[in-house]
C-alpha cells in the first residue's frame, strides 16, 4: 500500500515537472511556482499551471494549488499546447509614487518580475509577466507579435484552484458590484458568477488571500470568476455581450497585453493595507494635479430622492455644508429640472456665495435611461460642450451613474470621461459603475467609485436593516481594499428602511470606510441635533490619508482601523455582531511617547455617545465595550 502511494505521489509530482521555475517576493515570503504539465514522455508542451506558497512562521505553505493558465483567440489558442521557451533573469521593480486619494499617500511598487516566454503549436509568441511582491502576486499576458488589423482575444483558462476547506467572501457578480459578501465554509453552489474582488482564507492556517484584478486599459474588458464546473475551481471569464455591444472579450490591434490578475496574500493586515492594486497599475498620466482635492460633501439624495428638482432643498444642503465646513456638495440627479426659486445656474451661484464647490449628477446614457440628464456624457463633443459650461458656472466635479456593463466600450468609456473631464479640471465620481482597478493612480481625479450596497439602499429594501452592521465590518477586508468607495455613510435618522446600527457605529463609519468624496448623506437636522464632540469629529475628519494600519478584525465581527493625517491618528472601530462586543485597541502602532486619546464611543442606548479622555502610549491596551451593532471613534495627537 505505500508502495502504490509512493508511485501515485511521484507520478503527480511528475506531470508539474517541466521547466519548474519559481520566483520569490523581496522578503521572501510569498513564493511562486510556475511549472508546465506534461502532456507525454517525449512532447514538450502542454498547460502552464502555477502555484503559491507563504512562508508562515518557518515553512511554506500551499495558499493556492496548482492552477491553469492561459488565454485564447479567436485565430490562435494558448492554453494547453505551450512550449517553455525562456525565462527572463530576476529583475527587481522598485518604485515610489504618491496617491491623492486612497489608504495611503507614499506607496512603494517593490517587487520581483520574471518574464516567461512560450510559443503555441503554430509558433506563435506569448509571454506571461509575473510580479511577486511582499503582500501578493501579479501576473498578466502579452502578445509581442504586432498585427495590422485588430485580433480578438475571446476567452482564458486562468483558473484560480481553491482548498475544498477554504474558507470565502464572495460577492455574487451584478454588473453594479452591489451585493452583500456572504461567508461561505465549504465552497458555494456551482452554476454561479462572482465579482472581484473575493475573499479567501486557509481552513488550517491564518493565511489570506484576496483576488482581484488592476491595470486594465481601454484595450481590456473586464472580467469576473465562474465556478460552474466545480464548486472550488474559478475560471477568469470576460464580460458577456449585451443587447447593443455583442462583442466578447476584447478586440485591440498587437502587441497586446492583458489586465493584471492580482492576488493580495498574508495576513489580514497585508490584505487591509495593500496598495497591490494601484502599485501594478499605470503612474499618473495628468501633469498637473494640485487642482485635485478630496473632501467631504453634503447630499440631497438620501433622504429627498427629488431633492434636486426643488431649490430651496439644495439650499438647505449647500448651508449644511458650510456649517459642517464640507467643501463640496452634491447636487444629484433631475437638476436640469430644478424650480422652486432658481435653477442650477443659480444654485451653482448661491453655493459659491457660501464658499461651498458644487459637484453635479450625469446619467451615462447607456443603461437605466429614465432620470436626466440622460445623453451629454456620450461623445467627446457632448462632453466637451458640457464642461465648458461646468467651468463657466463654477462646478468642480461630476457624478456619472448607471454604466451597462464591463464590456471593452464600457472600460473605454471611463477611461475617456476620466481623461476629458481631467482637460476642465473637473473631478469624478462613478455610479452603477465597475470596481476600482487601479485607475485613481493613473487619472488621480477619479476621486471614488460606488460599486457597493451603500447606506442607498435603505431606500430601495429591507435587507441593508437587518445585515448593514455585519456588511459593514466585510466591507473593509473586502471592497474598500481595492479602492475608493463611495458608500454614502454617516446616516442617523430613517430614510424609507430603518437603521439598527447604534449611532457611534455611524460615526465610525467615516474613519473605517475609505473614499476621496465621502459623500455625508444624512439631513441636515441630523447633523446639527449631534452633540458637541461627534459633531465637531465630523467638522474635522479627514477623507484623504497619510497611512493605514488594521489594529484588528475579523470579517463580518469586527473591524478597528487606524488612519493617518499629519501628526494625528484616527480610529474607527465597528462591532459586527447583534450582541454586546468588547473591542480592543492595542497601541503597538503608535511612536514613542504619551498620546492624548479622545474617544467618541455608544452611550446608554443606540442613539447616544459617551465620550472620554484618556493617555495612551506604545503598547497600552484599550477594551472598548459596544453595544450590539455598535462602535467608536478615536483621535489620538501625541503630547
Amino acid at each position: 500500500m505505500k508502495y502504490i502511494c509512493l508511485t501515485f505521489c511521484l507520478f503527480i509530482s511528475g506531470l508539474f515537472s517541466i521547466n519548474a521555475q519559481e520566483i520569490l517576493s523581496p522578503n521572501q515570503k510569498v513564493k511562486v511556482i510556475i511549472t508546465s504539465k506534461k502532456v507525454s514522455d517525449d512532447k514538450l508542451s502542454g498547460q502552464v499551471y502555477f502555484k503559491v506558497l507563504y512562508k508562515n512562521k518557518l515553512e511554506y505553505i500551499e495558499v493556492l494549488p496548482n492552477s491553469p493558465m492561459g488565454i485564447v483567440r479567436d485565430d490562435q489558442q494558448f492554453t494547453d499546447n505551450l512550449k517553455f521557451v525562456s525565462v527572463s533573469p530576476s529583475k527587481e521593480v522598485n518604485q515610489k509614487y504618491e496617491m491623492i486619494t486612497g489608504k495611503r499617500k507614499v506607496c512603494t511598487n517593490l517587487g520581483i518580475e520574471k518574464v516567461f516566454k512560450y510559443v503555441n503549436s503554430n509558433s506563435k509568441p506569448i509571454n506571461i509577466v509575473f510580479r511577486v511582491y511582499n503582500d501578493g502576486v501579479a501576473f498578466r499576458y502579452e502578445f509581442p507579435d504586432k498585427s495590422d488589423s485588430p485580433v480578438a482575444i475571446v476567452d482564458e483558462a486562468t483558473t484560480y484552484v481553491f482548498a475544498s476547506a477554504a474558507k470565502r467572501w464572495m460577492q455574487e457578480y451584478t454588473e453594479s458590484y452591489e451585493d452583500f459578501f456572504p461567508f461561505s465554509e465549504n465552497g458555494q453552489a456551482n452554476k454561479q458568477e462572482w465579482g472581484f474582488p473575493a475573499l479567501l482564507k486557509s481552513n488550517d492556517y491564518n493565511v489570506w488571500m484576496l483576488i482581484s484584478e488592476a491595470g486594465i486599459s481601454e484595450n481590456n474588458c473586464a472580467a469576473k470568476l465562474n465556478n460552474s464546473k466545480n464548486s472550488n475551481e474559478y475560471k477568469v471569464t470576460y464580460a458577456s455581450p449585451r443587447d447593443n455591444f455583442k462583442q466578447t472579450g476584447v478586440k485591440a490591434m498587437l502587441p497586446w497585453n492583458s489586465q493584471w490578475h492580482t492576488l493580495i496574500i498574508g495576513q489580514l493586515s497585508d490584505i487591509v493595507e495593500s496598495t497591490l492594486i494601484t502599485d501594478v497599475s499605470k503612474p499618473n498620466e495628468l501633469k498637473e494635479t494640485n487642482w485635485i482635492k478630496p473632501g467631504a460633501v453634503s447630499w440631497n439624495y438620501w433622504a429627498n430622492n427629488h431633492g434636486s428638482k426643488d431649490y430651496k432643498k439644495v439650499a438647505e444642503y449647500i448651508d449644511l455644508a458650510a456649517e459642517m465646513k464640507w467643501p463640496y456638495t452634491l447636487i444629484d440627479w433631475e437638476w436640469d429640472a430644478m424650480s422652486n426659486g432658481g435653477n442650477i445656474a443659480d444654485a451653482a451661484n448661491y453655493a459659491k456665495s457660501k464658499g461651498i464647490k458644487p459637484l453635479m449628477w450625469y446619467n451615462s446614457g447607456t443603461s437605466w435611461l429614465e432620470p436626466t440628464p440622460v445623453d451629454r456624457m456620450l461623445t467627446a463633443e457632448k462632453r466637451a460642450e458640457e464642461f465648458k459650461w461646468l467651468n463657466k458656472i463654477g462646478v468642480y466635479g461630476i457624478k456619472v451613474d448607471f454604466f451597462a456593463g464591463d464590456q471593452q466600450d464600457m472600460i473605454k468609456y471611463y477611461i475617456d470621461i476620466l481623461k476629458d473631464a481631467a482637460k476642465y479640471h473637473l473631478m469624478v465620481n462613478f455610479h452603477g459603475a465597475t470596481v476600482p482597478r487601479g485607475w485613481a493612480r493613473t487619472y488621480p481625479n477619479l476621486m471614488t467609485t460606488e460599486a457597493v450596497y451603500g447606506a442607498e439602499w435603505y431606500n430601495n429594501k429591507s435587507t441593508l436593516t437587518a445585515k448593514a452592521a455585519q456588511h459593514n465590518s466585510t466591507l473593509p477586508f473586502t471592497r474598500n481594499v481595492v479602492g475608493s468607495m463611495d458608500y454614502t455613510p454617516v446616516t442617523f435618522s430613517n430614510t424609507q428602511h430603518p437603521h439598527i446600527t447604534t449611532y457611534a457605529h455611524e460615526l465610525a463609519l467615516a474613519v473605517v470606510f475609505e473614499s476621496g468624496f465621502q459623500h455625508f448623506a444624512d439631513t441636515p437636522e441630523a447633523y446639527n441635533s449631534l452633540p458637541l464632540e461627534p459633531k465637531e469629529f465630523l467638522k474635522n475628519v479627514p477623507v484623504s490619508w497619510d497611512d493605514i494600519k488594521l489594529v484588528d478584525g475579523y470579517p463580518g465581527e469586527r473591524i478597528i482601523t487606524a488612519r493617518k493625517k499629519g501628526n494625528l491618528w484616527y480610529l474607527g472601530g465597528l462591532n459586527g455582531k447583534d450582541e454586546l462586543q468588547t473591542l480592543k485597541i492595542n497601541f503597538d502602532f503608535l511612536g514613542t511617547g504619551n498620546f492624548k486619546l479622545k474617544l467618541i464611543k455608544d452611550g446608554e442606548n443606540d442613539k447616544s455617545f459617551a465620550v472620554e479622555t484618556k493617555t495612551v502610549k506604545k503598547g497600552d491596551v484599550l477594551n472598548v465595550e459596544c453595544l450590539p451593532r455598535g462602535g467608536f471613534t478615536a483621535v489620538l495627537e501625541k503630547k
